[in-house]
């Protein structure tokens, strides 16, 4: 199979070039209007990265994205986050008839230089690259948006000083933090998309408990996000929204369950129970049953006879 040629856009005059923009007005910020970017012909045969932050806010954009390794949800999203260093790729539509609208932030990690968003911009979950679904907007939510946006615009547009820089700086966070409120509330309202990731972590753990758990000891976080295609901390903060439970507290729920089932279905000792859940010592099963349950595993097994 022939490999996919890689290109890296270091900076955002380069994008803009690329693009068939004019120069940006800061060598570090841009706002980009997608009506007037010139996609290359060549687009979908390369993978890309860039050394800056992007932030869409798009509309009629058919085709696909290849964010990672898989499929970026983007059909209908409205909006997406891209961090530096993450490969990408554009599959464009064709047939599309639809007016494409909407606009591009781009911001370099150098711009962040010395401002509080610059150690906290790594906070927020939704720029993380196994993130695989666009921010839906309603349309106030759209507009709220928007309407920042269009005051980054205007400070972008004037001479940006020590002041117009910390004005959008702060606009910036606002975006951000609009945002993730909004994801929040998109875990919750996309059900079917979300119960379908609780229904293949539940599968997932079943299978590994059953078939893995003597060969390779208890799943961390870090495998079982994986195994979804999903960031760990997008997967936990998912989690914690729908059920009020990070990713560890499911694994050790789902252990507890198997250990309940082997403490009242077999003679197994304590010990053999804790060996064949992965621990090395019976204590730290112990102890782990006991935090879980208010009672030990051997009070859990009399309280059967």
């Amino acid at each position: 199979m022939e490999q996919r040629q890689t290109k890296r856009i270091k900076t955002i005059s380069e994008f803009h070039k690329l693009r068939g923009l004019p120069n940006p007005e800061h060598p570090l910020i841009s706002v980009v209007d997608y009506s007037s970017i010139k996609q290359p012909v060549n687009i979908g045969e390369i993978n890309w990265v860039l050394d800056f932050y992007m932030i869409s806010l798009k509309k009629g954009i058919g085709g696909k994205m290849y964010y990672g390794q898989q499929e970026f949800d983007f059909d209908e999203g409205l909006m997406a986050f891209m961090e530096p260093n993450q490969v990408f790729r554009i599959q464009s539509d064709p047939n599309s008839t639809e007016k494409r609208s909407g606009c591009m932030l781009l911001i370099h990690p150098d711009f962040l230089w010395n401002t509080s968003l610059a150690k906290t911009i790594k906070r927020y979950d939704f720029f993380d690259y196994s993130v695989n679904e666009a921010l839906f907007l309603s349309e106030k939510e759209e507009k709220t948006l928007k309407d920042i946006i269009e005051n980054i615009i205007q400070e972008y547009h004037s001479n940006i000083d020590n002041f117009s820089k910390q004005i959008i700086i702060s606009q910036i966070e606002s975006l951000l933090n609009y945002s993730e409120r909004f994801y929040n509330r998109q875990f919750i309202t996309r059900e079917k998309s979300n119960h379908q990731i609780l229904g293949r972590l539940e599968n997932l753990l079943d299978d590994y408990f059953e078939n893995k758990i003597l060969e390779n000891g208890l799943p961390s976080v870090q495998f079982v996000a994986k195994e979804l295609n999903i960031s760990p901390k997008y997967l936990s903060t998912l989690l914690k929204v729908l059920t009020g439970q990070n990713t560890q507290q499911h694994i050790h729920d789902k252990l507890i369950e198997v250990a309940k089932t082997e403490l009242s279905t077999t003679k197994l000792s304590v010990s053999e129970v804790a060996y064949q859940l992965g621990f090395e010592h019976s204590q730290s099963f112990s102890k782990l049953f006991k935090t879980k349950t208010n009672i030990s595993p051997l009070e859990f097994r009399q309280s059967f006879n």
